[in-house]
């Protein structure tokens, strides 16, 4: 049977499981978007730009576990799908990009909307495809999944020309299957490692376990629940790390790192022994180079060679999917009490309190958090998507989740904006999950336009802006580390309840903290979209903070805390209260 190149590329992605795409039309993907016409098993759904496709497609595939696949035409489209390429690369996400490009005769000539693609994405993806047979394209689709769905999963871009999409073709269509995470990983580290990590679990006395994306990515968050529950070994995570192990767990400690809870930095000064499981011990976790952990020896499980003790010291390095490790591990270990290292832990979560909500007349960002927590707990699938800066870190502090694949955010890249069309991507992936958007002032204007993408979808996002009036997190370095020299931070913003009622979304505005509740709790009844607009305290900073070139130790608390902590009420088996 004959068909184009375009065709084939569509049942090429059925046969891969694909049953969305995000995307924007163009002249040079017109052949792909003529044969979508016929495929409507094949969901389009239409951003107002490139750089949102890719986003979504990032949040889908970190909601589902599949690959997200966006779709954009040459030259400016192509461009515009950078920013997302590279946030998915950082963030270990499968992606599969399909562009269009110029006729095979054009390309080298300039031609209107032409860019050397394949060459510019080079650095930022896992492989990069330029068909120049039609006889090529199932096969370079398979490829193209498998790569960005095995070992660390990542971005693929495949480049089509216009006429490699219009011509005629007999269709030879291999039985192609959708593909896991992991797929293709290491084999497991040897034995003799293996046991070894099982000993220096077993002897440690200051044990404790830090998960990351990893243990999502290779569904191992009911061998780490297992491993963790035997051992008796306290968990932490970083950001992507969040919902891997249940927070309401016993054994559940909370995020580490620059914005993490004081009591899960200090005890890494404290630790003789922790277990990286899934994480890349990037710098946000580990502050000064050179000086985390150095009283434990540090075990790392990764699914790539290149990570283990790339930026921190490994003593012992394990190989393999983080869930096949965790459950070869579960055998070998034994079970053991540390009552003298929980109880240090309480001491200091209870002397060094992170997570209180500041006494003010204006709304406190925390106290909107804190506020969409109880929202998030009272929903069956909740997920919780947010862009970068400041309400980024307030909502990892304070929201806590139970769920792997329940957190979406930019971490390695940390892209402005990403929160607005993650939330669709996520939405779309999870139909029937709530899904709550905690966005920045700034990073919302910098992609609000999705919101028409949110209106014509029909779908049910809540966005909870917290509108400070600033770009908050470099107004904070700026306080802090530049002599308040403020340049370029004020930022104005429109009216979003007008804005969101002429996508036909309803919104609120509040700025009573009595009204914050009552707020949260209408959006949530809602059936469709909501957006608040939250005008909180403008110069709220985020603490815990380990300050730029600081260790873990060096981890400065919120000064008003530590004001309170001077008035301390010793009672009975130590209990501690403030006045």
């Amino acid at each position: 049977m004959q068909m184009t190149g375009a065709r084939v590329v569509c049942e090429a992605l059925l046969r891969e499981g694909v049953d969305v795409i995000f995307g924007h039309p163009g002249g040079a993907a017109l052949p792909l978007y003529d044969a979508l016409w016929h495929y409507p098993q094949l969901r389009h759904i239409l951003v107002r730009h490139e750089q949102a496709a890719a986003h979504a497609a990032e949040a889908y595939a970190r909601v589902t576990g599949r690959a997200g696949v966006c779709v954009a035409t040459s030259g400016p489209g192509a461009t515009n799908l950078v920013t997302g390429l590279a946030a998915a690369k950082m963030d270990s996400t499968p992606i599969v990009a399909i562009t269009g490009q110029v006729a095979r005769g054009l390309m080298g000539t300039e031609a209107f909307q032409e860019c050397a693609t394949t060459e510019m994405v080079a650095p930022i993806v896992k492989k990069a495809f330029l068909v120049m047979d039609t006889k090529d394209i199932a096969p370079i689709i398979h490829e193209a999944f498998v790569t960005a769905m095995s070992g660390r999963p990542g971005p693929v871009l495949i480049d089509l020309p216009k006429d490699v999409q219009a011509e005629l073709m007999e269709a030879v269509l291999p039985p192609l299957y959708p593909h896991k995470n992991g797929a293709g990983g290491p084999a497991l580290p040897a034995a003799d490692l293996l046991r070894e990590a099982a000993r220096l679990l077993n002897e440690a006395e200051r044990p404790l376990l830090i998960v990351g994306n990893g243990v999502h990515i290779a569904s191992a968050s009911d061998a780490l629940r297992e491993l963790a529950e035997k051992t008796e070994v306290p968990v932490i995570n970083t950001l992507h790390g969040i919902g891997a192990f249940p927070r309401s767990h016993r054994l559940a400690l909370g995020m580490l790192g620059m914005h993490g809870m004081y009591w899960c930095n200090i005890a890494t000064t404290e630790a003789d022994l922790i277990v990286g499981v899934g994480m890349r011990f990037d710098d946000r976790v580990i502050g000064r180079p050179g000086t985390f952990g150095e009283r434990a020896k540090i075990i790392q499980i990764n699914v790539t060679g290149d990570q283990i003790g790339k930026t921190a010291r490994a003593d012992l390095g394990l190989l393999g999917d983080a869930r096949l490790v965790l459950e070869a591990l579960l055998p070998l270990t034994q079970r053991r009490e540390r009552k003298p290292w929980f109880d240090r832990i309480a001491e200091l979560q209870r002397k060094h309190p992170s997570l209180d909500i500041p006494d003010m007349d204006a709304i406190t960002p925390q106290l909107v958090m804190a506020e969409v927590n109880k929202a998030v707990a009272r929903a069956d699938d909740p997920i919780v998507v947010t862009g970068v800066g400041q309400h980024q870190m307030w909502a990892a502090q304070f929201i806590e989740l139970d769920l792997p694949r329940s957190f979406v955010t930019s971490g390695g890249l940390g892209v402005m904006g990403f929160e607005v069309p993650a939330a669709i991507g996520a939405q779309v992936g999870r139909p029937n999950a709530t899904v709550w958007a905690v966005c920045g002032d700034g990073g919302f204007q910098m992609t609000l336009q999705e919101l028409a993408t949110v209106a014509q979808e029909h779908l049910p996002v809540k966005y909870v802006i917290i509108n400070n009036g600033y770009l908050g997190m470099v107004r904070e370095w700026q306080e802090l580390f530049y002599e308040h020299h403020y340049k370029s931070v004020s930022i104005s913003s429109p009216d979003y309840v007008k804005l969101a009622d002429a996508y036909g979304i309803p919104a609120l505005v509040v700025t009573n903290k009595e009204d914050v509740r009552a707020a949260i709790e209408e959006a949530e009844r809602a059936k469709g979209p909501f957006l608040l607009d939250m005008r909180v305290a403008p110069e709220e900073n985020v603490y815990p903070m380990v300050p730029p070139g600081a260790s873990l130790a060096e981890t400065v608390e919120d000064p008003r805390v530590v004001d309170r902590r001077q008035k301390i009420v010793v009672g009975p088996e130590g209990t501690v209260s403030y006045p």
